[in-house]
């Protein structure tokens, strides 16, 4: 039996005369992700896009599991094609095709739509005779409109008839590569993965910027990071990883700053040095995840000093949220037995003990240009390592 899978549309039916453009990108994502998988005609047509496998080979199963990571789906269903687009075609499928779950279903109702109005039998009628027909080779189901185990549902379409069962839920959000590009600023914690995960649910193409410190952040600790990029890619695609050696600098901020200012000015540099390099990667933004108020660094008013830094806006998915909240989707997306495992970043290096949470931009400007940075800004930026992040690797 043929299988197609239909993908259902959700913020783009609203781009008006953008709408081609969304799809025409959402298409293109679908063909990256499924092609290790097998050849695919993907099409589009009236609010649905088609995936055609083309060989009896592909793994339909493994499509699906990628495919309900794309931003830009609201929902999905794997479903059977008719031989021919009759009503008889219709209710010789249906009972074979969904055989499994109706054996398991106590209840069920069937939902036709009919978008091709050549059709000679209206949705009420397909509804009712394939009702019967369900009921006539499982005696044992019975039927709830209300509240049934099991939605059987008919697609008549200008290309055809389609049996498939309740939906899948798809990613949602709008396709990546839609909202422009953005550095996304990346620790080995829970935060900023689920904030590279949140924008590029919003249409933004994602590049990495991760600060390492040898030897007081291990080895392991970026490739745990690289770990969790790999996770993230799932959702986002493929993305660069520039790994910035920041060991000179936070030591040259612990010898010459103030110790209540050392967050603050280490921050300023991360987003003087990361906004650098979004700049020669076409980007035109910051990401972070911080979380107002959940650390000294994360007050307003040292939000306030560490903007200032960067000439670009800076997106902080996570900034009303609470820790609990981060953490549900760190889990969604299967990152958080990554997060937590226990190789520390350079955000804990030289921690002072009593950080400045109402610091006077003024003093730490003047901290910060009497220590003289800029030398060995250029030498880190002169010695970034660069990792190509792709999923399947």
């Amino acid at each position: 039996m043929k299988e197609i899978i239909l993908l259902k549309d959700g913020e783009i039916v609203l781009k008006g005369l953008n709408r081609r453009t969304f799809e025409d990108i959402l298409k293109k994502n679908l063909k990256n992700v499924l092609a290790s998988v097998g050849k695919f005609e993907i099409t589009s047509a009236q609010s649905t896009i088609y995936v055609r496998s083309l060989s009896d080979e592909v793994d339909l199963d493994e499509a699906c599991d990628r495919i309900s990571r794309i931003f830009g789906i609201v929902a999905f269903s794997r479903a059977a094609v008719c031989e021919e687009k009759t009503l008889e075609s219709v209710l010789d499928t249906a009972p074979k095709y969904l055989k499994d779950e109706l054996e398991q279903a106590k209840t069920f109702k069937v939902e036709a739509k009919r978008s091709d109005k050549k059709f000679p039998y209206k949705s009420p009628e397909i509804c009712r005779e394939l009702g019967g027909k369900i009921l006539e080779v499982y005696p044992h189901l019975t039927v709830d409109v209300h509240n049934p185990d099991i939605v059987v549902n008919v697609e008549i379409r200008d290309f055809g008839a389609y049996i498939h069962s309740n939906p899948l839920k798809g990613a949602g959000g709008i396709p990546v590569g839609t909202g422009g590009n953005a550095v996304i600023l990346i620790s080995g914690g829970i935060d900023s993965p689920v904030a590279a995960y949140m924008m590029a649910k919003r249409g933004i193409r994602l590049t990495a910027v991760h600060f390492a410190s040898p030897p007081y952040t291990s080895r392991r600790a970026e490739e745990k990071v690289v770990r969790l990029l790999r996770k993230v890619s799932r959702y986002s695609g493929p993305m660069t990883m520039y790994t910035v050696p920041f060991t000179k600098i936070q030591e040259k901020i612990k010898d010459e700053c103030p110790e209540e200012l050392f967050t603050i000015i280490m921050r300023r540099l991360m987003m003087e040095m990361s906004e650098k390099i979004a700049l020669d990667n076409g980007c035109a933004a910051l990401i972070t995840g911080e979380s107002l108020g959940q650390v000294a660094s994360q007050t307003i008013g040292a939000i306030a000093c560490t903007d200032e830094a960067a000439n670009m806006p800076v997106f902080r998915p996570l900034i009303g949220m609470d820790k609990q909240e981060i953490i549900d989707i760190s889990y969604k997306i299967d990152t958080y037995e990554t997060s937590i495992e226990p190789y520390e970043d350079c955000c804990t290096v030289f921690t002072p003990k009593h950080p400045r949470t109402r610091p006077v931009l003024k003093y730490v400007k003047e901290a910060q240009e009497k220590a003289g940075f800029e030398p060995l800004v250029e030498e880190a930026l002169q010695n970034l390592k660069k990792t190509f992040i792709n999923a399947e690797d």
